[in-house]
């Protein structure tokens, strides 16, 4: 079993591919302390998110782990602070293609990135998608100056990174997207919310805000109706202020401008109430951007690409909602 870990060298990738250090069974999970340097393989491109020096850091010992559960393979990453991008690129054709910068979630505690990252990055590249992981910093005032901006910063260099090698990879500029679960949607939803709040150097001047967006169960608002107090608190503090609350209650900040969205819930959701992904539907709807909406009537909260409990595959829906809104070609 095998887990990945950047390891940073001055702007230089070079290729290396899971050198494992230790591990130590823990009840049904194997702790994996794993290294990583950028490589290429099987159609897969893994780089740093920054070349040099990471935005906004504190320079610390690298703490980052990776829990394997034992019973299905599916890993889980913890206290991120070295950010990486792992693009999954479809068979070169002759049209370029769409593309998905996945966010995967854990309450901005950790990122669940077999369940609800590398699934759907293959799922997506079936549809002739280019999917892209992003894996996230995960707010920490240890290794952070400013823990509430680091994930955005992340999200916005993705955007800013998938745009700058789309010559290379085949995509098309104008059809790049953002999915993301759980927490990963709130991120995701700041990327579409947010983007004229630039908290990364973009001297280049290259457009930030994502085309669309794919929410799937997620954390929208940070109100203390609808939140889930977990993610709330990991990002912003125990005690935020009601304007901080605002600003990052991503439903409040909706424009004509936000791109349209593609969301997925459960009303049954435990975790994160169902009135997150319908504030959110509303709030595009009334600001006229034509978005969708799948509500399945059970279904606990985190069940990935397919809700165990209806004999339904949201992806279909949203291979349709793509193809309609003109990301995907038929």
């Amino acid at each position: 079993m095998y887990a990945s870990f950047p390891l940073y060298a001055a702007n230089t990738p070079v290729n290396l591919f899971c050198i494992i250090k230790t591990f130590i069974t823990m009840n049904k999970f194997v702790l994996i302390f794993a290294a990583l340097f950028s490589f290429t393989a099987f159609g897969q491109v893994v780089l740093p998110l920054y070349n040099g020096e990471i935005p906004n850091s504190i320079s610390v010992p690298d703490s980052e782990k990776a829990f394997i559960n034992q019973d299905n393979g599916d890993t889980t990453f913890m206290a991120v602070s070295k950010p990486l991008l792992t693009a999954y690129l479809p068979e070169k054709s002759d049209k370029k293609t769409p593309a998905v910068i996945i966010c995967p979630g854990g309450a901005y505690l950790g990122l669940a990135y077999s369940h609800e990252g590398i699934r759907p990055a293959k799922a997506l590249n079936e549809l002739g998608v280019a999917a892209i992981i992003l894996k996230y910093r995960l707010p920490s005032d240890r290794t952070m100056k400013n823990k509430e901006i680091g994930p955005l910063q992340d999200v916005q260099q993705a955007i800013k990174t998938v745009r700058m090698h789309a010559a290379e990879w085949n995509i098309d500029t104008n059809k790049i997207g953002v999915m993301g679960f759980s927490a990963g949607g709130h991120l995701a939803a700041s990327a579409g919310t947010h983007y004229n709040y630039p908290v990364i150097e973009n001297k280049e001047n290259i457009n930030l805000r994502p085309d669309f967006m794919i929410l799937i169960y997620p954390v929208i608002s940070f109100s203390d109706q609808l939140t889930h107090s977990m993610t709330r608190e990991n990002l912003i503090g125990k005690n935020p202020t009601e304007e901080k609350k605002a600003f990052y209650s991503n439903e409040l900040q909706v424009t004509k401008d936000t791109p349209p969205a593609f969301l997925v819930h459960s009303g049954a959701d435990q975790a994160v109430k169902v009135e997150n992904s319908i504030r959110m539907y509303l709030a595009l709807h009334d600001k006229g951007v034509e978005s969708s909406l799948l509500i399945y009537p059970l279904g606990e909260h985190g069940f990935g690409l397919n809700n165990p409990t209806i004999n339904d595959k949201w992806l279909t829906h949203c291979r349709e909602w793509m193809i309609s809104s003109g990301w995907l070609a038929k």
